[in-house]
């Protein structure tokens, strides 16, 4: 896949493209619904003897527009994004910088200038996506903005047990720590990627030592508290639990970001430096205060032994439903 980074006003002649099939969307998750829009572009692009496309903004366009909630953290920022967008057999990525002038750009001139200019033959896009200067574009003018120069394909939404699949969704079960709900949604489990990094090294002093985590990009962690895991180092993948908070044990207050701690089962390397890709399975309790060391060595080994119970029984394909089973 071929990544290019695109600024407003951008100089790029339409001539230097190929013909391609564009799939639009913002794509933060890369959920179903999306992975839908995109692999709806890939196969129409296959049929029509195009190269397929998908065009997303950075940053997130809450940041640049003033909005209340400004989305900072992102279910999948920019490299994951990337990566699981080339999973899915795109050709070309078009990363446009989301800035004040760009997102003043009236339907037609986004259209003349972002699709019938990059060489787009046919869009594909979910039901509810906007463009140009206040979102005042829609799927039902595309049509009109074409110039005849590009067909379309939208997405209807796509719900599951009543719900639309959205990445407002995903971040809310994130925020409840729900993340046993998410491979519905994603088709996979939620991922975070960090670096081992040095801690207060606590852990080893009361029977169990862990992993000190600073994450490699803004990503939106889970509520805080503890959960059953699974941890990729290299080709190896472990199971174990991790904690996301502020260790009131130990802390009298809340100050910057949660630590994100993982303890590894029968596991005693040195993996310091090295990077660790969190894989989260199930939420095991809030995080609590207790009242002596003694007390949070009995509740570690509880939840070790819920998390171990949970990965005994665990089946893969009881938790994510294929896009066979959502469409």
């Amino acid at each position: 896949m071929k990544t290019l980074f695109i600024s407003h006003p951008h100089h790029i002649k339409k001539e230097e493209l190929p013909p391609t099939v564009m799939a639009l969307g913002y794509f933060d998750g890369i959920h179903l619904g999306h992975q839908k829009v995109i692999r709806t572009a890939v196969k129409i692009a296959a049929e029509k003897g195009y190269k397929s496309a998908v065009m997303t903004f950075h940053p997130h366009p809450s940041v640049v527009l003033g909005k209340k909630e400004k989305h900072v953290r992102l279910i999948t920022p920019l490299k994951k994004k990337e990566q699981l967008i080339a999973e899915l057999g795109v050709d070309y990525l078009y990363i446009v910088e989301f800035t004040p002038s760009f997102a003043q750009l009236f339907p037609q001139e986004f259209v003349d200038q972002y699709i019938i200019g990059l060489h787009v033959k046919h869009v594909v896009a979910g039901f509810d996506f906007t463009y140009g200067r206040l979102g005042k574009g829609t799927m039902e003018t595309l049509p009109f903005h074409s110039r005849e120069q590009f067909t379309q394909t939208v997405i209807p939404k796509l719900s599951i047990d009543g719900e639309k699949i959205s990445s407002t969704y995903v971040r809310q079960l994130l925020k409840n720590g729900d993340v046993d709900q998410l491979p519905r949604l994603l088709g996979r489990f939620y991922e975070v990627e960090g670096t081992v990094v040095d801690g207060e090294r606590r852990g080893r002093t009361i029977g169990f030592p862990t992993a000190n985590i600073a994450l490699n990009d803004d990503y939106l962690l889970p509520a805080l508290g503890v959960y059953a895991v699974k941890v990729k180092l290299g080709s190896d993948v472990l199971q174990g639990v991790c904690n996301v908070g502020y260790k009131p044990t130990f802390h009298s207050t809340r100050e910057g970001l949660p630590s994100i701690e993982v303890h590894i089962f029968d596991f005693a390397k040195d993996i310091y430096g090295e990077t660790m890709t969190i894989e989260w399975h199930m939420r095991l309790r809030s995080e609590q205060k207790f009242a002596s060391v003694d007390e949070l060595i009995t509740q570690i080994q509880r939840d070790k032994e819920k998390a171990q119970a949970y990965f005994r029984n665990f089946t893969e394909n009881t938790c994510i439903l294929s896009q066979k089973e959502v469409f």
